[in-house]
This record gives structure tokens, C-alpha cells and sequence, in this order.
């Protein structure tokens, strides 16, 4: 689930992945999936039964805590709230999760009140890891160009502040980066949380 949801929309009818947990759980292998869905909690049933015999992670991604914006940034998928929800969900049945909290986008999300709200509801859920691999995005040719049309669509004058900040930067770091990310690290090592992406990826396998 990496480059894509294996919970599509499509996935309530042709049931594919559902299908196939059935026969992980037959043969008695582990789980692991990244997704923003909350149709992964259709399969709780099946997601329970393959940790008890095997090991289960369920991974997902977090980056908006502001309602509103998140609906900006990432339409026509579960917003924060509800994929929260679906942490705790996991939580209660004693399924680990993994949180990964990417991309930050500077100038729109990349604040002390975002990240304190998401590391709110990590430490909450009781996540077992969070993969941040630093604190901005990248922009491949053509992300780019997508990028700053939505930027002007959503956030009128954003997209020349990008240009003469990063030019064609492929990396693509907010300016509050150094100062987040050791909040994010401090915080996380407090609360006995994985954090960097060698412990979290060790942790899933």
C-alpha cells in the first residue's frame, strides 16, 4: 500500500483485499498494509484473528490535524479524525499500528500546533512508531506543476513564495524544519514511541 490504498472505493464490492487476508489467515502469515481508509475496520474481524497466530501492524498516515485543511490537502479520503479513530479502534483489539506522518508542507501545515495535535493523537493510540523522514516534501517535474496549481486554487500567492524559496528543488524543507523535528523526536522518545525509520522498520518486520 505503499504507492496506493489497497482500500479503494472499489474494494466495498470486489472484496480483494478482504479475500486475501482470508488467506493469509488460512496459512498463518502476518499483515502489515498502509492506508487512510476506514474500510480497513471492515476486516477487524480477520485483522484480529492474524495476530493472534502471526503479527499484524496496520500503518497510517497522518499530516493535517486541522480538520478543514485536511479536507484541503487530502479529499475524498477519511480526514485525521477519522483515521484516529481507526487507531483506536486497533488499540482496543490490541492491533500495534505505525503512523507516518509525511508530507509536511511548508508554509501550510508545518506548525507547532500541527504536529503537537498529531503527536496528541499518536501517543493516545498508543502507536508503536512514527516514520518522518524530516520535516517538508519533494517535488518531482510534474508533482510540481500539479502542486502549484493547487496551490493556486487553495492558497492564492502560496506558489510564488515556493518558487523563490525552493526554485526547482527536488527536496523541499520547511524553514521551521530543525526545530520540529527535535520536537518531534523528544516527544516521541518521552512517550516510548519508535521514531526513527531503521527502529520502526525493524518493528514491522
Amino acid at each position: 500500500g505503499s504507492m496506493t490504498d489497497p482500500y479503494i472505493p472499489l474494494e466495498k464490492k470486489i472484496q480483494s483485499v478482504r479475500e486475501s487476508l482470508e488467506l493469509i489467515n488460512k496459512y498463518g502469515h502476518g499483515f502489515t498494509c498502509i492506508t487512510k481508509s476506514n474500510l480497513i475496520l471492515r476486516d477487524l474481524d480477520l485483522l484480529k484473528e492474524i495476530n493472534e497466530k502471526a503479527k499484524v501492524v496496520i500503518q497510517m498516515t497522518l499530516t493535517t490535524y486541522d480538520e478543514d485543511l485536511c479536507k484541503t490537502l487530502e479529499p475524498n479520503v477519511c480526514t485525521t479524525k477519522k483515521r484516529f479513530e481507526m487507531l483506536m479502534a486497533m488499540k482496543e483489539e490490541g492491533i500495534p499500528t505505525v503512523v507516518w506522518m509525511s508530507p509536511i508542507l511548508p508554509f501550510i501545515n508545518d506548525t507547532k500546533e500541527n504536529l503537537d495535535g498529531l503527536l496528541d493523537y499518536c501517543i493516545k493510540a498508543d502507536v508503536k512508531g512514527i516514520i518522518c523522514f524530516g520535516m517538508g516534501m519533494t517535488l518531482r517535474n510534474g508533482n510540481r506543476e500539479y502542486f502549484y496549481q493547487k496551490l493556486d486554487e487553495h492558497f492564492p500567492g502560496l506558489k510564488r513564495k515556493y518558487q523563490e524559496t525552493y526554485g526547482y528543488a527536488y527536496e523541499v524543507g520547511s524553514p521551521n524544519g530543525r526545530a520540529l523535528f527535535r520536537r518531534f523526536q523528544d516527544t516521541c522518545r518521552a512517550n516510548q514511541i519508535l521514531c526513527t525509520p531503521e527502529d520502526v522498520f525493524a518493528y514491522i518486520n
